[in-house]
């Protein structure tokens, strides 16, 4: 929190220089009541943008950490999201200045999939946008269709064909951030923030020790796993030998016994879904992975292992593998 008040303050005094009528202000709402009420304030700290003078419906920011993407943020939302490239050079030149930049490649500068771009870019201020219609740049990547092309460290990694109705704009926002992170991300504090910054609400977790001898298979095949479904559901990987992970292995009830074990948590409903096989490979995990996009996936109520006495008192020991049979 104070790390964040202290890049929210470095950029309202670079932007003062360059953009003077952007106001930045504080506000301590625990002295404030009826403005935490009335700007519905539940999570600390909270950045909101007023437009044109108006209370009603600021905009939130969230997960933006660092003065130079409040600064972008900021500046996509009173200016423009994307910049226009005319030549090659131009896209050269954004595409090799910075690890990660997107490129929609149009040819026209407007319908559903144009605004649906400048929308995204909105969102992602961690990496810069641009557009173009220029036939010369498209015939320099070799591209046909209105395309959305991400490029890591000045190479394409992704294309996404646009067609206007066929996208949105929180679909394009998940896939690209996802590009922030590696395939599979490792949990541990570092990447626990980052993890959550990407709004990908279905994660799929690998609880696996890092030192077993079938380690390096089981890994390939969940990235390749995590290749097919990008965007949708977030890969990540915890080391069973690291005692700092201990905390998750409980909230999953995984024990050493059970590894390798993969589990699907939906973080709004926080359901938590067990992988029907017991072998990790890309079969098993694109077929558990599909069936729970498609809601056919088994709900996992971890229980307790049932008590030798649980019959032997007046009061019978309820854990939830013989919930059903005693109860109903």
């Amino acid at each position: 929190s104070q790390n964040l008040s202290k890049e929210f303050t470095e950029a309202a005094r670079q932007l003062r220089k360059e953009a003077p009528r952007i106001q930045f202000g504080k506000i301590d709402v625990t002295d404030q009541h009826d403005l935490r009420k009335e700007f519905n304030i539940q999570h600390f700290p909270a950045v909101k943008l007023f437009v044109d003078g108006s209370r009603k419906d600021p905009i939130d920011c969230k997960g933006v950490r660092e003065a130079s993407t409040f600064i972008t943020w900021v500046k996509r939302r009173t200016g423009p999201s994307t910049v226009l490239i005319n030549s090659t050079a131009q896209a050269e030149a954004m595409i090799n200045t910075e690890d990660l930049a997107v490129i929609g490649f149009f040819k026209e500068l407007h319908g559903d999939s144009v605004d649906v771009l400048c929308e995204t870019a909105k969102e992602v201020p961690e990496m810069p946008f641009g557009m173009t219609t220029s036939e010369e740049v498209s015939a320099s990547y070799a591209i046909q269709k209105s395309t959305l092309v991400v490029f890591k460290k000045g190479k394409p990694v992704h294309n996404e064909v646009l067609e206007d109705g066929s996208q949105n704009k929180l679909d394009l926002t998940r896939l690209i951030k996802t590009f922030t992170l590696d395939l599979v991300t490792e949990y541990n504090l570092e990447t626990s923030m980052k993890i959550f910054d990407v709004p990908v609400e279905s994660h799929i977790l690998l609880f696996a020790p890092k030192s077993s001898q079938s380690f390096n298979t089981t890994y390939e095949d969940y990235k390749s796993a995590a290749a097919e479904f990008r965007g949708k559901i977030m890969f990540v990987f915890l080391d069973t030998n690291e005692p700092r992970n201990g905390r998750v292995f409980e909230y999953f009830r995984i024990t050493q016994a059970d590894v390798p074990a993969v589990r699907i948590l939906n973080l709004t409903s926080d359901a938590k879904y067990k992988m029907p096989a017991d072998e990790v490979t890309v079969e098993n995990l694109s077929h558990f992975c599909q069936n729970y996009l498609d809601g056919k996936a088994k709900l996992h109520l971890s229980s307790e292992e049932i008590p030798e006495d649980w019959d032997k008192l007046p009061v019978k020991i309820l854990v939830g593998k013989n919930f059903n049979r005693i109860v109903f």
